[in-house]
């Protein structure tokens, strides 16, 4: 059983770090709006496809822990 406790925080990790990435990303796209240097529509749409990205790559992770999780419970 350690071994999917240690698989479920790697994948935990894993979710923080896809959440920073998006808080920075985000933050870019409210700094270069702010600058005009791209308009808001572009904004909220490029807001659009980062969430879209975010949520693909946490089904991901999801995906991949639940392999993990099955074949450590066969072993």
């Amino acid at each position: 059983m350690t071994l999917v406790k240690v698989a479920r925080s790697d994948a935990e990790g894993a979710r923080i770090a896809i959440r920073n990435i998006r808080r920075d990303a985000n933050s870019t796209l409210k700094e270069l709006l702010k600058e005009k240097e791209i308009s808001e529509d572009a904004e909220r749409g490029a807001g659009d496809t980062i969430q879209k990205l975010t949520d693909s790559v946490m089904k991901q992770v999801d995906t991949i822990l639940a392999q993990k999780e099955a074949a450590l419970m066969e072993v």
